[in-house]
């Protein structure tokens, strides 16, 4: 009888404690000002799953750009970056840009005022379309290292590629050259502590960005370290979507994995570097001493090449830790500035509604827009949460078109045949919002050229859709878009 009444009354205050916790969800929801579909979405949750509902808000669902919980105070190479975008932002209201970077004065600006992303003259960028080529070009430019290596990769795994990397980065260990690995707690969270153990032996210092525990769901889950960064001696620097693992060498489970990523030599490697190193001090609070000595430097030639043939760059590290949604937001003004073409490939579409209006009301302007999916996902919910979106897009008068020969990773965008963006970010509310990303944009028409060229070749492995055949759907394709729909503000 006694034990009733008691779980009546522990009832009654766990229904009351719920009702106040739930209020002040939705008021804090309210007062945050996110947009109205995410709002919704997260209130509905919170309403219907009891305790459930909030524990997952905690989890996934607060805007810890606005919360700030990443503290970059005391960050030296940020200091040196804020200023030198400071001074280069006032050389071009003084002087004006160079004439072949008038088109892109917009576009520029707003990334160095966003993102501190500094305008770098290159002396070469080579462009990789698969994970052989990429991880070949990576591992060679690690065994050439004199003085340090600095690798990133949101996924590294104790495979045979995996392997060949942890050997090669002992080798260079044992030789005397400064060797730094990172990874993401939660990507990386397969690799076994004998493979850590074997690199800390020998040397080098290995950074786990925000551990993962199995038995423990991490506080900051949506929260991942999605870089993909390599910088050799603060001269070569490669970034893209290529992570270390056999699936990117040879497929794994698809027939063909491709990707696309970048190496580029030149005043841009200073960004990569920089981004590396802050993520460095995030996780160990300190900087690096004598941080000059990984800022060579660099002999540039372009100034000796035609007009056409210069490379510039700007490198966008945006996160967490940024103040803006930078990625985002240059994908936006890339996208509504076109006048001719856009080419966009991405193996997870699930856009922010700003990425989509933009998307949609560009093609209904009269550019040709053309996306690049892939036919079959390696993810079930991001699968039919790109479907989603299917039939609004080819309404707006967007190409779309499957990739079928396999899974297309790669995260792309070519404007006007006049500049192109390459990057780890894919183009969806994760990638954009929540993770940390690194990406580049490359302001010379023959690297869009070259893209344009890959988009068109791949073609041959790609089905095109029409929106009569798409109507012709099973019914049970549409409840799978619309559940996944309905959750994509969640992600």
């Amino acid at each position: 009888m006694w034990f009733d009444s008691f779980w009546k009354g522990v009832s009654l205050i766990l229904y009351i404690a719920n009702i106040i916790l739930v209020m002040y969800a939705c008021i804090s929801l309210f007062f945050q000002k996110e947009s109205t579909s995410k709002t919704i979405s997260w209130m509905i949750v919170i309403i219907i799953l009891p305790y459930i509902g909030l524990i997952l808000y905690v989890l996934l669902g607060r805007n810890f750009r606005k919360e700030k919980m990443y503290n970059r105070k005391g960050a030296g190479d940020l200091i040196i970056k804020e200023k030198v975008s400071r001074e280069i932002l006032e050389q071009i209201y003084r002087d004006g840009l160079p004439q072949e970077l008038q088109p892109f004065s917009k576009l520029i600006i707003q990334n160095l005022r966003t993102n501190q992303s500094l305008l770098s003259v290159d002396s070469e960028a080579e462009i990789f379309f698969d994970g052989k080529s990429s991880l070949s070009a990576m591992l060679e430019a690690i065994k050439g290292a004199t003085k340090h290596i600095h690798l990133q990769s949101y996924i590294i795994e104790d495979d045979q590629v995996g392997g060949e990397f942890k050997n090669a980065l002992i080798a260079k260990a044992q030789e005397g050259v400064e060797v730094r690995l990172m990874y993401d707690g939660f990507g990386s969270r397969k690799l076994n502590k004998k493979f850590i153990q074997e690199l800390k032996d020998a040397g080098v210092e290995i950074l786990n960005f925000s551990p993962f525990r199995w038995f423990f769901i991490p506080l900051f889950a949506n929260y991942r370290n999605h870089r993909k960064i390599l910088v050799v001696d603060g001269k070569t620097g490669f970034l893209g979507g290529v992570n270390i693992a056999d699936r990117y060498y040879h497929g794994g489970v698809f027939p063909e994995w491709r990707d696309t990523h970048l190496r580029l030599t030149g005043q841009s490697v200073y960004s990569l570097q920089a981004s590396f190193l802050l993520d460095r001090y995030f996780i160990l609070n300190k900087n690096l001493k004598r941080r000059n000595k990984y800022y060579p430097e660099l002999t540039i030639d372009s100034d000796n090449k035609e007009i056409e043939k210069r490379l510039y760059t700007q490198i966008i590290s945006s996160g967490p830790d940024s103040d803006w949604s930078a990625i985002m937001q240059c994908y936006f003004t890339a996208i509504t500035q076109a006048k001719k073409s856009i080419y966009i490939i991405t193996p997870y579409f699930i856009p922010t509604e700003f990425i989509l209006n933009a998307i949609k009301v560009t093609s209904l302007s009269g550019v040709e827009v053309n996306l690049m999916i892939p036919e079959r996902s390696d993810t079930w919910l991001s699968h039919w949460g790109t479907m989603s979106y299917i039939t609004e897009l080819l309404e707006a008068g967007v190409k779309i078109y499957l990739f079928q020969k396999g899974f297309n990773h790669s995260k792309v965008l070519s404007i006007d045949g006049e500049f192109c963006i390459i990057g780890s970010a894919n183009m969806d509310t994760r990638s954009l919002e929540h993770h940390f990303e690194v990406t580049s944009i490359l302001y010379n028409r023959h690297c869009a050229e070259i893209i344009e060229t890959q988009f068109h070749h791949d073609l041959k492995r790609c089905h095109l859709l029409s929106a009569k055949k798409w109507k012709k759907r099973p019914k049970y394709f549409r409840f799978f878009e619309s559940l996944a729909r309905l959750l994509s503000p969640l992600l």
